[in-house]
Order: C-alpha cells, then structure tokens, then sequence
C-alpha cells in the first residue's frame, strides 16, 4: 500500500488533537507526518504513534513538501487564507471550518451519505457542521426509501462544540463563577443560542444545518427548519428530529431501515429504558437512533432521537473517514 504524506492543521485545538488520536486508532499509512498551528501554539510537544512531534507555525511555504492530505481545524480565516495554497501545490485539504462549505465548487461530505462527492474536489473538501453530520447520517436512508418533504430540527448541543472556552465556561460555572465565552451562565441553564443571530432571528447554526442538509442530501426543495440549544452537557449533541415524508411507511419497516444503514446503531427499547444517551455516545463513530415513533399529527411523519459525538463523529473521525477514501483513490 503506497504511503502518504499527511498533515492537520490545527493540531493543538480540541478537534486537532483528536485527529491524532483517530488516526492512531485507523492506523492509516503515513510517511511522513507533520503538524501545523498558529505562532502562539509552534513549538508545542505532540505525540503520535509513540513518537513525539514538533508543532511548526502555518505559513505560505509550509506545504512546499509534498503533502497530499491536510486535516484542518483552525478556524475560517486560516481555512480561506492557506486552504487554496495547500490545494495549489497538490494537497487535498480536507476543511472542519464553515468557510467552503456552501461553495458550489467544494464538496460537502459525509461518507455514509455522499461519498461519490469526494470525487469532485478541486483540492478543498469541506466537512459539514458537527450537529448536521449525525442527522444526515440518519436522515439519508428515511430519504431514499421515503423520500423526505419536512424536517424540524431541534438541537441539545454539547459545550465542546464551542471549544476549550465553552469546556471552561461549564466547567468554573458549576463552581459558581461567571462565563468568558457564553453570554449567559450555561451551568444549569439551556441557551437558546448557537453562533450569531441573524436578520430573520435564526442563528447561523440554525442556517447552517438547513442549507447543509438540503446540500449533502442534493434537494434544494426538502423544507427545513431548526432551533439549536446549547445544554450544559460536556460532550455529544443530542438532537429531537421530527420527519415528514411524501410516501407511507410501516414503523417496524422504518427501523429496519436504519438498522441497516452505515453509521448508524438504533437503541430502542422505551420499555427497558434503553433510548441514546450523550454520556454513552462519547468517545464512539457511530450515530445513535431512538425513541422510533410515528408523529400521529400528520399523514407519514416520524420523531427520532439522534445522538453522536461531535468532536469525533462531529468533527475528526468523519475529516479521517474522508482522509481514508481519498487514500484509496491513490493507491
């Protein structure tokens, strides 16, 4: 197997590090391996595979060495600005920002759902927000069986998908002192507020998840709508999905379905207590799927509860997943 030279960028972030710890676990075949982050964090000391690396500082010249893959996560300004000098010397940049998302020429991927899209990168692949991964993971199957006509989104999302700054500011609050990243105390509160309110009141993750689904899903027509909470979890969203489709279904059918489906691990079983849980889902790939149940409101209409990690599914694993189709294509 032809090895490859590979780089993340970013690597001393929440979401950095855990791209080194996945690519430990997936084993993939790295030559040479570097690691790249701001001026304040070059220097640092991180270790892979047993051996200790030195964190450089991303500059324009930094992928001047034959790097065929570059994980990043540092941010949309430093995707903009060094994402399309990686692409130009060759490196497929496989992007964690919003920054290239919903641009026409750069595919937005997940690998249980559009992997084919991988294929018509120019150089740059974006990886979707963390909460519309997991959906899509679910939603994608339902789609193809029953073709989907509404969605209604409603998000109980983990304070690492906000950072260190939203990890800190869960936990001094459960001590009693005041948040630095949130406007308000996130310890046992719920914040109705997830990236920056717009014009029409919903906040950009709100728009994120709506546009993104309707394009790894290529329907522009599916109605979407959503409200996304931040919850004084530490780790993995939570998300009440509610489903309406153009054709009939059988529920038994319907989970069968998504027991078939890649990805995905349905626990449900209401009786025994058994439904997906923030706390069980840290620290794993796969998307959890329960509370199974018609929505008796409507003509063929289904409630999910969908839960996953999103600094790994969210975030790392599905850039490494990418990493590791791209990796296949070059052998």
């Amino acid at each position: 197997m032809k090895k490859i030279n590979l780089a993340v960028v970013g690597a001393t972030g929440m979401v950095g590090r855990t791209f080194l710890k996945v690519l430990e676990e997936k084993d993939l075949p790295i030559e040479n391996f570097y690691l790249f982050a701001s001026a304040r964090s070059a220097g640092s000391k991180l270790t892979f595979k047993g051996k200790e690396y030195t964190v450089e500082e991303l500059t324009e010249t930094s992928f001047d060495r034959g790097i065929d893959i570059a994980l990043f996560s540092a941010g949309g300004g430093t995707s903009l600005k060094y994402a399309p000098i990686a692409a130009s010397k060759g490196c497929v940049v496989v992007d964690n920002s919003s920054a290239w998302r919903m641009d026409p020429e750069v595919p937005l991927v997940v690998p249980e759902v559009n992997p084919e899209d991988i294929k018509l990168n120019k150089g740059i692949i974006a990886n979707p927000n963390c909460s519309t991964i997991q959906a899509v993971v679910a939603l994608k199957p339902l789609h193809e069986y029953y073709t989907i006509k509404r969605i209604v989104y409603s998000t109980y999302q983990a304070v690492s998908g906000a950072g260190m700054g939203g990890w800190t500011d869960l936990e001094e609050g459960l001590k009693g002192n005041p948040p630095k990243k949130f406007p308000h105390p996130i310890a046992n509160n719920c914040l109705p507020h997830i990236d920056v309110f717009t014009e029409n009141g919903y906040t950009k993750e709100e728009i994120k998840m709506i546009q993104e689904t309707r394009k790894i899903l290529h329907d522009n027509n599916l109605r979407i709508t959503a409200t996304t909470v931040r919850v004084p979890v530490f780790n993995s969203h939570s998300e009440s999905i509610n489903v309406e489709f153009e054709k009939p279904f059988e529920l038994n059918e319907l989970v069968e379905v998504l027991k078939k489906a890649p990805g995905v691990v349905v626990q449900d079983d209401p009786a025994n207590n058994v439904y997906p849980l923030a706390a069980n889902a840290t620290g794993k790939d796969e998307v959890f799927v329960g509370r199974i149940r018609r929505d008796e409101s409507v003509e063929s209409g289904v409630n999910l509860w969908v839960v996953a990690d999103n600094i790994r599914k969210g975030a790392a694993s599905n850039a490494v997943q990418i990493a590791e189709l791209l990796i296949k294509d070059m052998q």
